[in-house]
Parts: structure tokens; C-alpha cells; sequence
């Protein structure tokens, strides 16, 4: 199964609490430079690349349309593992050995920012989803350019959604636990719907406070136990106490998509690479029988804005070479041919345009909700206030907790923390 950007999170968290612990990664390194200009000229001489995962394994092949652009220049890509990912960052950095350019994970940008160039003056970022963006900047500097991006959004039955007498998505809070609830009653389902539990559930479930019109920091401090989120998380513990929503679901891999082609749970909320995972266990004629839709909506309809940037490293020695690169791969036309070739959707509005794209029912819901689709805070602590989000999560959903309470000591802790 392909791991996307958001599961990452969870396989190096132990990793980058650690080294997060102690501050930025390159606090003892020179300052950075202000930002410079690439210019018209092609691009020349060896590029050095590290990309994660799927975007690794299939980099080498789709650059040989820039290499022809550009006859003087060759990329070099090496894939990483995205296990290992942070800390060869970590590592290359420290020794000086860093590559021209890498792709950079959205919740990363603050623990490596300060080896990272500022962005080109004449590279334009106009068209970016603003929630992406969002998460290049570290201070008033702009540290890379989005290269794809995810976001969260409601699948549904809708087969069963009819049955229970629902002919249409919810577009409220008051709605989606009324439809869930009525998919359980009348519609035969085992439980209404599946909310992210476990590991980055915090980060999961930010729709609610963020669309409840919370803030997770003013830029001073946390602002975490606020009325907004309190009442947020109430509503997310209502699903459980009223006997809607599993405390007791299955996390194992498969277990959601399963549980929702069998109609035991027909509700949940994912990314886009879910779309495949379910047409390929339902079979034949299976994507006629679920849709998506955008988060309902309180004060605003507001999802997790993640993915993937690309950055070039202090201490390139063919800069304008590399931001050369980062520009073809975020023209519209090339994020159109990436999104083809690898499923990743597009950082760039326009890109949304392309048949492929604007042709897919079921991704429709994704362009819509990365309009206003919010990143974390670009701050070293963030992986830790996340993973006490997730403990605290965890004793709510069991009702070992009040969202009160629970918000009192997320708060503290975070408060201890710093936003780094």
C-alpha cells in the first residue's frame, strides 16, 4: 500500500520528537541568504534530488521531459524511504552533505527550514492552494513551493445513504450526525460512521475545531483550550457516546476500508488515495455505490491542507538550476502529467482544469475542500503537541476524559513546549 505524506507522520514521529526536542536542526549553521533570482537562462549541470516513496520511484523517469528541455543539465534522484526520510535530513545537514534539492514533507518545513533557501523573487507561487502555502513559510520567508498536496474529505455510502432516506451529503455538524445515525437505525449499517482515531488523530480531526473557528496558536503562544475546540470535541465524543461511532474500531491496515465495502460502517473521512483502495475491494461497479463530499459545515467547512514541497538546500551549488526544476514541476501543465503518472494532486489551481481531473466525480470534493484546507503551524514542537493530541484523544473517545479536561492538559503541555 502506498504510504501517503499524512501516515508518514506516524512512522517517524518517535524520531522527530526527539530531535525536535532540542530545537531546529540547524540553529549552528550560517544564516540564510535573502532571496535571489533564477532568471531566463535553461538549466545546467547535475542536479542532486532525494524524493519519499512513490514520488521517488517515479521522479527519475517523468525528469527526463525537463532534461530534454533543458539539454545542458542531469537530475539526479534518489529515492528514500519515508521511514528513514527525516533523519538522512537530519544527518546530511549536520555533515554539509545535504543534495541540491529534495521534497520536503508540509509538517517538516519548520525543523529544517533554516537550511533551506529563500524562495526565487521571479518564481511565482500565484495559483497555490493558500492552506499550502501556508506551510512553505517559516516567519515572513517563504522556504519552497508546494509540489502536491492532500486534503480530508466525507465518503459515503450512498446506496445505503438512500435507504435511510438520504439523497443527498450532509452540509451540516447537525446533519452528518443525524444522516450517520439514520444509516445505523434504518439503514442496516453495524455503526453510522468511523472518525480518525489512533496515531494523527489530533491532526485528523483538526476539521472540527478549525471549522468551529478555532485557532491552534496566535503566534505567540497555543491557543489551544478555547472554548471553539471545546465544543468541537464534545461533538466528536457525542459520536461515541451515543453509540454512532466504534470506540472499539479496528485501526488495523484495511480494517475501514472493509468495514465500509461491507456497509458495516458506511461513513468516514480520508484522503484521496482512498478512492482506489475501495473500487479495487469493492470490485466491479462498486464506485457507483459511494460518493464524497466536502466536511459539513459550523462557522466554516475547514480541512488538514497536507502533502508535499520542494525545497533547494543552503548549500546547493547549482541553485538556479535546482529552482529551475521546482518551477517545470509546478507549472500546470507538468502538475496535470504528475498527477497521471502518479495520483498526487495538484498544488496549483489551474491544474484542476486538466480532463483527468476535472472529469473525476469523486475528486471534485478534494478541489473544493483545498480552497479552504488550513496547515498546521510551522513549528518545531508540532509533532509533540500532536502526539499528546492524539493521548488526549484517545481518553475521550473511550470516555475516560472530558474534552474539558483533556483540553486543560493539552494545553499545559503545549504551553511547556513553545512553539519552538
Amino acid at each position: 500500500m502506498r504510504m501517503t505524506r499524512w501516515g508518514a507522520v506516524a512512522v517517524v514521529a518517535a524520531a522527530a520528537i526527539a530531535l525536535t526536542g532540542c530545537g531546529r536542526t540547524s540553529d549552528s549553521g550560517p544564516g540564510v541568504a535573502e532571496a535571489s533570482t533564477i532568471g531566463d537562462a535553461k538549466a545546467e549541470g547535475t542536479l542532486t534530488m532525494w524524493a519519499m516513496g512513490a514520488e521517488g520511484e517515479a521522479l527519475p523517469a517523468f525528469v527526463k521531459q525537463f532534461e530534454e528541455a533543458n539539454p545542458g543539465v542531469t537530475v539526479e534522484v534518489t529515492p528514500v524511504p519515508w521511514d528513514a526520510a527525516y533523519s538522512k535530513f537530519q544527518t546530511a545537514i549536520a555533515g554539509g552533505n545535504t543534495p541540491d534539492l529534495a521534497m520536503v514533507g508540509s509538517t517538516w518545513m519548520a525543523d529544517f527550514g533554516d537550511a533551506l533557501q529563500t524562495v526565487p523573487t521571479d518564481l511565482s507561487t500565484d495559483g497555490i492552494f493558500p492552506g499550502a502555502l501556508d506551510s512553505t513559510m517559516i516567519g515572513d520567508r517563504a522556504t519552497g513551493v508546494p509540489w502536491y498536496v492532500d486534503t480530508r474529505v466525507l465518503y459515503y455510502r450512498t446506496d445505503i445513504a438512500a435507504q435511510a432516506g438520504w439523497n443527498q451529503a450532509p452540509t451540516t455538524w447537525d446533519e452528518l450526525k443525524q444522516m450517520a445515525a439514520d444509516m445505523q437505525a434504518k439503514g442496516g449499517a453495524q455503526y453510522g460512521m468511523r472518525l480518525p482515531a489512533g496515531n494523527d488523530s489530533f491532526q485528523g480531526n483538526l476539521w472540527m475545531p478549525w471549522s468551529n473557528g478555532a485557532e491552534l496558536e496566535n503566534g505567540s503562544e497555543w491557543t489551544l483550550d478555547t472554548p471553539e475546540t471545546v465544543e468541537a470535541l464534545e461533538y466528536y465524543q457525542s459520536f461515541y457516546t451515543d453509540g454512532i461511532a466504534n470506540p472499539a474500531a479496528d485501526r488495523s491496515a484495511g480494517a475501514q476500508e472493509a468495514d465500509f465495502v461491507s456497509g458495516a460502517t458506511p461513513m468516514l473521512i480520508d484522503g484521496p488515495f482512498l478512492i482506489g483502495q475501495l473500487e479495487e475491494l469493492g470490485g466491479a461497479g462498486f464506485s457507483d455505490k459511494f460518493a464524497t463530499a466536502v466536511l459539513p459545515t459550523k462557522e466554516s467547512s475547514t480541512s488538514f491542507s497536507g502533502g508535499a514541497n520542494l525545497a533547494v538546500f543552503d548549500t546547493s551549488d547549482n541553485a538556479a538550476s535546482a529552482w529551475k526544476l521546482v518551477q517545470w514541476l509546478t507549472q500546470p501543465d507538468t502538475q496535470a502529467a504528475w498527477y497521471e503518472a502518479t495520483g498526487d494532486l495538484p498544488s496549483v489551481q489551474d491544474a484542476w482544469k486538466s480532463d483527468a481531473l476535472a472529469s473525476s466525480k469523486t475528486l471534485a470534493a478534494f478541489g473544493t475542500q483545498l480552497e479552504t484546507a488550513k496547515s498546521v503551524p510551522a513549528t518545531t514542537t508540532w509533532v509533540q503537541v500532536a502526539a499528546a493530541g492524539d493521548a488526549m484523544l484517545e481518553k475521550i473517545r473511550l470516555g475516560q476524559q472530558s474534552p474539558a479536561d483533556g483540553l486543560k492538559e493539552l494545553q499545559a503541555t503545549a504551553d511547556q513546549l513553545g512553539l519552538g
